[in-house]
């Protein structure tokens, strides 16, 4: 039987066009379909092999824009795709920007049997594809070069030549082409003239909710929890907290989460702290990260054991997994309601 990798656009800078081919920022992303970027890449059908190309396009938005509609869009296709026994790997187009927070949502919503012997690889570009040294091209070659080798599974980031997984790749850099690092994690592998360098193995799982596809279904048709990011700094106040958990005047949805950047080990200016210890009295569920870009919360004994640690994710990330178990919980809250009326 013959293998297919599917390729899945969703927009970006990868997509992106601008008047000059040596303009980098002033160009509008989103603008090409996913076939228009692979038909410009002449050594695809060499770097494909015995595999073949299927594209679909998702979406077409630049990802500062992605939102929770196109999360359940992209989750629907690549579930779709990865219970085809043909389908080796699904590779993903994606803008840089938000590229983090969705690889880390994927990771933890699609089917963990799916990902067991399967990859599902998002790439990117730094430069729009009308640069006249776009980065795209390579990048999309070399998810081919990840999404073939056997070594590969779980949801994993592409991008000048590092292979990241889910869970620790972050955007650490605005504008040069290697935009992307792991931290203290690491890279899981290097691409190398068209050949993939593994230095660790791909995790096995790095799932910390029990979500599942079905579930997200169930909130395919209402709003999704409110969970917000506020951040310690010099002369931080518990104001916005306070403000945030102020029921609201309108139809919008009342915050159930709060995730905190603390700064250091994820300490906080004790106004802060004490709006942060309200709110979560007040049933609002709070998690407390690090706004350091490496290195993760190491919890100890003392005041800070009141507020949850975020388990080595970053601030973005703990909101994901903050809203996914809320989700869970009220979803397994209904259904105990339902087996036990009152």
């Amino acid at each position: 039987m013959s293998k297919k990798i599917v390729f899945l656009g969703t927009g970006g800078t990868i997509a992106g066009t601008a008047a000059s081919a040596v303009d980098n920022v002033g160009y509008t992303a989103a603008q090409l379909n996913v076939d228009q970027l692979l038909v410009c890449i002449p050594a695809l059908p060499d770097t494909l092999g015995e595999c073949t190309a299927v594209f679909e396009q998702v979406m077409q938005i630049d990802s500062k824009d992605m939102g929770w509609p196109q999360w359940l869009a992209l989750v629907r296709r690549v579930c779709h795709y990865l219970t085809m026994p043909d389908v080796a790997a699904i590779v993903v187009t994606h803008g840089t920007d938000t590229l983090e927070e969705t690889a880390f949502f994927l990771s933890q919503v699609l089917p963990r049997d799916g990902l067991a012997c399967k990859s599902v690889v998002l790439t990117c570009a730094m430069r729009p594809a009308s640069s006249l040294a776009a980065d795209g091209p390579q990048n999309l070659l070399d998810a081919v070069v990840v999404a073939r080798s056997q070594a590969a599974h779980g949801v994993l980031v592409v991008c000048a030549g590092g292979v990241h997984a889910a869970h620790a790749v972050q955007k650490v850099h605005p504008y040069r082409l290697n935009a992307f690092d792991s931290g203290d994690a690491a890279a899981l592998a290097y691409v190398e003239e068209g050949a993939v360098r593994w230095v660790q193995r791909c995790p096995q799982s790095d799932r910390n909710t029990a979500f599942t596809p079905e579930l997200l279904e169930r909130w395919s048709q209402g709003p999704w929890p409110r969970v917000e990011i506020v951040m310690n700094y010099v002369g931080a106040t518990g104001a916005t907290v306070r403000a945030l958990c102020v029921e609201p005047s309108d139809s919008s949805p009342a915050v159930q989460g709060i995730v905190v950047a603390g700064t250091g080990n994820g300490t906080l200016h004790h106004d802060l702290e004490a709006a942060l210890w309200q709110a979560q009295r007040q049933g609002v569920k709070v998690v407390r990260a690090t706004r350091c870009p490496q290195g993760c919360v190491v919890p100890g004994a003392g005041s800070d054991a009141a507020l949850p640690h975020a388990q080595g994710l970053s601030a973005v990330k703990a909101r994901i997994a903050l809203m996914l178990d809320i989700m869970a919980t009220m979803a397994t809250s209904l259904k105990t309601a339902r087996h036990h009326p009152p």
